[in-house]
C-alpha cells in the first residue's frame, strides 16, 4: 500500500521534499500568508462532504505553535462530527476542518512560547488537523521520541489520552484489582489494556468471539467473547469495567460490577444504570496529556506496545479514509498532507 501511494504521488517531487523519520514532509509551496490545503467540511453529511481545497492559514495566538502536519489519524469522533451525529457535543462551525491527532514539524512559535523551536518534531491532541498547517497550544505539544516515525506518532494522541484516562481516572484502578476492558482490540481498548497492566491490575480482554485468538496476544490474564452468552455467564464479579463499546453489551457488563465498583465509559451511562446504585458510573472525555503521550510513544518505539496502522492515505482522500474507518475492523488510518 505504501509503495502504491508513493508512486501515485511521486509527481509532486518537483515541489521539493525532505524525509523526516519515515514520513515525507513537503516544502516549498507553503509560504506564510499563502492559503494552505485542507480537507474542509461545509455541511453535515457523508464522507463526500469533505472537500480538499484552499483554506486560510491558521493564525498564531499567545502561547501557540504553528506545526507543519506530517500525519493526522482518523478517529471515530471525526466521522461523527462530519455526519452531525455528534453535533450536540461537538458542533462544527462551517466551513470547518476536522481532526484531533497530529504529528509534524514546528514551523513557527508564537509569543510567549518556550521549549519549542522551528524544526522540532512534535505530536499533539488538538483541533483542525486535516490540514497542511495547524496552530497548537504549546502546553498540549509533546516532542516525538527519537526513533519513532511521525506517521506512527500521529496515531497516538487521542487514543492514548482516552484509553489511559479511562483506566487511571475513570476506573481509578489499584494494583491487584480486576478490570474487564470491553473492545480490547480497538485502538483505545489496546491502550486501556496496556494502562491497566502497567497499573498492576488483573485484566480481562473483552472482544468478539471471532477475535478471541488475536486478543490472546494482548497480555491480558483472560480473554472473553462478549457476544457469547455462555462465556459471559462465567465471568465473575469485577472491580471495574472499562467500556469502549456501549449498547447492550455495556448494560450486561454493568451487572457484572461488584458493589462499590466502577463502570468507566466513553459513551455515557448504559441503559438501566439506575438499577445499580452501588456501582459508580464514570463517564469521561479525554484531555491532552503530553507527558503521558511521550511515555506511550516510547513504548511504541521500544515495541512494548502497539497500535496497528492499517494504511496511509493522502489528505485529499480524507473522505475515503473516513468511509473505510466507519466500517470498522481496521487499524488506524493516517492522512498525509
Amino acid at each position: 500500500m505504501l509503495q502504491v501511494w508513493a508512486e501515485k504521488y511521486a509527481t509532486a517531487a518537483e515541489m521539493g521534499r525532505r524525509s523526516v523519520r519515515g514520513c515525507i514532509v513537503w516544502e516549498g509551496r507553503l509560504g506564510r500568508g499563502e492559503a494552505m490545503k485542507a480537507s474542509v467540511l461545509h455541511e453535515y453529511g457523508g464522507p463526500d462532504k469533505l472537500q480538499y481545497e484552499d483554506f486560510p492559514d491558521p493564525k498564531l495566538g499567545e502561547g501557540e505553535v504553528l506545526v507543519r502536519v506530517a500525519g493526522a489519524s482518523i478517529n471515530p469522533v471525526d466521522y461523527k462530527m462530519r455526519s452531525g451525529e455528534a453535533k450536540a457535543r461537538f458542533p462544527v462551525a462551517f466551513p470547518g476542518v476536522l481532526g484531533r491527532d497530529l504529528a509534524g514539524v514546528v514551523r513557527e512559535v508564537g509569543p510567549g512560547v518556550t521549549g519549542f523551536e522551528p524544526g522540532d518534531q512534535v505530536m499533539a491532541l488538538t483541533q483542525a488537523t486535516y490540514a497542511e498547517l495547524a496552530a497548537v497550544k504549546a502546553s498540549d505539544l509533546a516532542k516525538v521520541p527519537e526513533g519513532l516515525e511521525l506517521t506512527a506518532a500521529a496515531t497516538l494522541p487521542l487514543v492514548v489520552a482516552t484509553g489511559d484516562q479511562l483506566i487511571r481516572k475513570a476506573c481509578a484502578l489499584a494494583a491487584g484489582q480486576t478490570v474487564l476492558v470491553a473492545g480490547a482490540l480497538g485502538s483505545v481498548g489496546r491502550v486501556a489494556v496496556y494502562a491497566a497492566l502497567t497499573a498492576g491490575a488483573k485484566v480481562i480482554a473483552g472482544v468478539r468471539k471471532k477475535q478471541v485468538d488475536e486478543a490472546k496476544g494482548l497480555g491480558a490474564m483472560e480473554v472473553v467473547a462478549l457476544d457469547d452468552e455462555d462465556a459471559m455467564s462465567e465471568v465473575g464479579l469485577l472491580d471495574a469495567v472499562a467500556d469502549t463499546v456501549g449498547g447492550k453489551t455495556a448494560t450486561t457488563l454493568l451487572g457484572k460490577v461488584k458493589q462499590g465498583g466502577v463502570f468507566g465509559t466513553l459513551l455515557g451511562p448504559p441503559a438501566g444504570a439506575y438499577m445499580h446504585p452501588t456501582v459508580r458510573v464514570a463517564a469521561m472525555m479525554a484531555e491532552p496529556d503530553p507527558a503521558t503521550l511521550v511515555r506511550y510513544a516510547e513504548a511504541i518505539r521500544d515495541k512494548r506496545f502497539a497500535v496497528p496502522v492499517d494504511r496511509l492515505l493522502p489528505l485529499r482522500d480524507a473522505g475515503e479514509g473516513q468511509a473505510i474507518a466507519e466500517k470498522g475492523g481496521v487499524g488506524k488510518i493516517v492522512l498525509v498532507p
